[in-house]
């Protein structure tokens, strides 16, 4: 990494959970580093989604590296998820043809709810399928997958919690961090926006800034693909060694299946 810039430049880790993350810093310059980042985020960047791209290179060894602009900015606190603006992002997001496009030339194929069941599963330890929680939840998806099919599939970022926001000093909104992106059903963005962070008497009201209505067969949907992430979610800590967190998704989870569609 170091050979890409002169000895007046410095490189420190930027964080995040993958360490392929860097900035790079000479006097008041600086740019946000990023190690075999996907070709996607040239269209990322062209659409406004992600802060500009400044430049590609690729290293001997086959490693690519991506320089963007650094802005200056803070994540999204769960307050702010409840305005106009992330709305209108999310839904220029599932729009947008040139992502669409993008992610089909990458070889990626839409993720239908019988493939996403199957793979979460698989993915499953033993002590996590043992909770009854666990169990009611998969015996839910099974129950109602016949009844969540939706065609239309758009680019879905699959992660939208507030940390991956960042509002800039300048008042300018992005959403980053589009390792986990798939073609999907917009259920799977949507749910998580509004489970997590709105009461559900605020719905309608987001959605109409997102400009769909609340049906019945949405809820379903959403519902249905919270359930699927929670459950991800709760092996992932496992994974982590994070009990704490593991056991409030899984309280968090045993509501969820609880509640009316």
């Amino acid at each position: 990494m170091e050979h890409l810039f002169g000895q007046e430049w410095e490189i420190v880790p930027a964080g995040g959970a993958t360490g392929e993350a860097f900035i790079a810093q000479h006097e008041d310059q600086r740019l946000f580093l990023k190690r075999n980042s996907s070709p996607f985020l040239a269209v990322l960047s062209a659409e406004g989604i992600v802060p500009k791209l400044i430049w590609t290179k690729r290293l001997e060894n086959g490693d690519v590296i991506t320089a963007q602009q650094w802005l200056e900015g803070r994540e999204l606190k769960p307050h702010d998820m409840n305005t106009k603006r992330v709305a209108k992002l999310l839904k220029k997001i599932h729009q947008s043809e040139a992502l669409l496009g993008m992610l089909k030339r990458m070889g990626k194929t839409p993720l239908e709810p019988v493939h996403l069941l199957s793979i979460l599963v698989q993915e499953l330890d033993e002590d996590v399928k043992s909770h009854v929680a666990i169990q009611e939840a998969l015996l839910f998806l099974q129950q109602e997958l016949d009844g969540i099919h939706y065609e239309e599939k758009v680019v879905c970022h699959c992660d939208v919690n507030h940390n991956n926001w960042l509002l800039t000093e300048s008042n300018q909104l992005y959403l980053i961090d589009w390792d986990g992106a798939m073609i999907a059903d917009p259920a799977i963005d949507l749910g998580m926006m509004l489970y997590w962070y709105l009461p559900q008497d605020k719905w309608s009201e987001w959605l109409a800034m997102y400009e769909i209505e609340l049906t019945d067969e949405l809820m379903l949907r959403m519902k249905w693909y919270t359930i699927a992430q929670t459950i991800s979610s709760i092996q992932w800590h496992k994974n982590k060694e994070r009990y704490e967190e593991m056991n409030h998704w899984v309280n968090y989870l045993s509501t969820l299946v609880a509640q009316e569609n």
